[in-house]
């Protein structure tokens, strides 16, 4: 039976593993994709995608164990989610949940679950502020192609980017503006460290780099705080965006740079590439070059940040007439 009052929000992320078993299967999900890279002839893109996987996995399995022995993505969406849905509660029937795209819960199974429950009206957020084909795209392709081979009818609403959301803006600056008084008086260099990406898919057309540029714009308007933009993250011997972030951190420190307030503008949440990347790896880097690094908080579940969460949902719904006001 239909719960024609009911609306289902899945909230879209990448998925992590969870256990250190679980690293080199999560790795070759992950390489698997054929839409994000392509790995000689498509009969044999599992195949690589395996040996891959294999031979990163012993190095990937430190990481994770250096932060806990897993990522805590699932559980920190889990919980948006949860908050999400107490927000949403006085704006009518929501039934909040996630879909990871290489590890679990996959979209099929959240689908299954709405289904199950009857609900027929669907809100995919992305939990990407950026659009990429890559990230936003690879998951709205998964969630498509898994509502297709559903029976249930779903009417789909998606929310594929939101670089300038006024709530994601405002708590970034806020962030960022708790960050730079740790330092005191002392002057600071703020640095925007984004997920890299090929450069061939902006050759290509992806927005992502336009999208970065709208958020930049508007956190440097709320803050009167200029920034620089460099990217983390590369795996591949392909032509990356650049500068890297440890690039840029050299170029700081050769100029004279003391001290660091890295941004991880990508990333709304807590996971690998903050808590050993940025806290771990780049940190000891910078102690190297004698430059002190801080990071902004992470997003996380912060309550402005849910509340923007929730304003995408609602003008998402509204779009549709599927809710009324706010």
């Amino acid at each position: 039976m239909e719960n024609n009052n009911d609306i289902g929000v899945i909230l879209l992320n990448l998925g992590g593993p969870e256990k250190l078993e679980d690293v080199e299967p999560f790795l070759f999900n992950l390489f698997s994709d054929r839409k994000i890279i392509r790995l000689g002839p498509r009969f044999m893109q599992k195949f690589i995608a395996r040996r891959i996987a294999r031979k990163r996995a012993p190095i990937s399995r430190e990481s994770y164990r250096l932060i806990g022995g897993g990522s805590p993505l699932a559980k920190t969406t889990m919980a948006q989610g949860t908050a999400l849905e107490k927000m949403l509660a006085d704006s009518g029937n929501f039934r909040v949940d996630m879909a990871m795209r290489y590890w679990p819960p996959h979209a099929g199974e959240t689908l299954a679950k709405m289904a199950a429950a009857g609900v027929r009206r669907l809100v995919g957020l992305t939990l990407y502020p950026h659009y990429s084909i890559a990230t936003t795209g690879s998951s709205v392709d998964d969630l498509r192609e898994a509502a297709a081979r559903n029976a249930h009818q779903f009417e789909l609403a998606l929310v594929e980017a939101w670089p300038d959301q006024p709530a994601y803006i405002g708590c970034l600056a806020k962030n960022i503006k708790a960050g730079l008084q740790k330092f005191g008086a002392d002057p600071v260099e703020l640095v925007y460290s984004a997920h890299s990406l090929p450069k061939k898919f902006i050759d290509e057309g992806d927005p992502y780099l336009d999208h970065m540029a709208r958020t930049i714009r508007a956190v440097e308007a709320a803050t009167g705080v200029k920034g620089h933009l460099c990217f983390q993250s590369r795996s591949g011997p392909v032509e990356w965006l650049a500068p890297s972030t440890p690039e840029m951190m050299e170029e700081l420190a050769a100029g004279g740079a003391k001290n660091l307030l890295l941004v991880p503008i990508s990333f709304v949440s807590d996971h690998v590439e903050t808590l050993y990347e940025i806290d771990i790896q780049y940190r000891q880097l910078a102690e190297g070059m004698g430059l002190r690094l801080e990071r902004v908080e992470s997003l996380n579940v912060q309550e402005d940040f849910i509340r923007g969460l929730r304003e995408l949902v609602l003008d998402a719904c509204r779009q549709k007439g599927w809710v009324l006001g706010g």
